[in-house]
Order: structure tokens, then C-alpha cells, then sequence
């Protein structure tokens, strides 16, 4: 007897090549950063410019990685899943 289930699996998307993760990179952290420096501008422009980016990496980072890249990456199975299936 079989295991398998009626539903079909979702298809398997490849992991993204490293131009299409520069632009996902570059699409979570460009907007991450504006917000961060139109929000906390006035703070940040007190502080050394090393403590300044300190600052901002240790905003950010997380951010990027927890919060915006996750979606990207379900957004590029999606879109790649629905060219395939035209």
C-alpha cells in the first residue's frame, strides 16, 4: 500500500543564483536602511559614523534576514511556480 497523499506536492523550486539573491538582497536592504535613517536621521547623524553603522547593521541584519528575506523567497517560488505552469 501506497503513502502517497491526493494532493499534489508543491513543486520544488531551485535555490536562487547569486544575481537573483543580489537583487533580492539589494530589494530587502535599500528600503530597510531608508526607513531606518528617515526614522532615527536626527540620532544617528549625532553618533561617530562608525558607531552610526554599527548601529544601523545591527538594525537592520535582522530585519533583512527574519522579517524581509523569508517573503522574498516565498514571493520567487510563487512567481517561478506560475511562469512554469503558463
Amino acid at each position: 500500500m501506497s503513502n502517497q497523499t491526493t494532493t499534489p506536492q508543491a513543486a520544488k523550486v531551485s535555490p536562487p543564483n547569486k544575481h537573483q539573491l543580489a537583487l533580492m538582497i539589494w530589494l530587502a536592504v535599500f528600503p530597510t536602511l531608508t526607513v531606518i535613517n528617515l526614522v532615527f536621521g536626527d540620532w544617528l547623524g549625532t553618533l561617530p559614523s562608525v558607531l552610526r553603522t554599527f548601529v544601523l547593521a545591527t538594525v537592520a541584519v535582522p530585519i533583512v534576514i527574519y522579517g524581509l528575506m523569508p517573503h522574498l523567497h516565498r514571493l520567487r517560488g510563487r512567481l517561478l511556480t506560475r511562469t512554469a505552469q503558463r
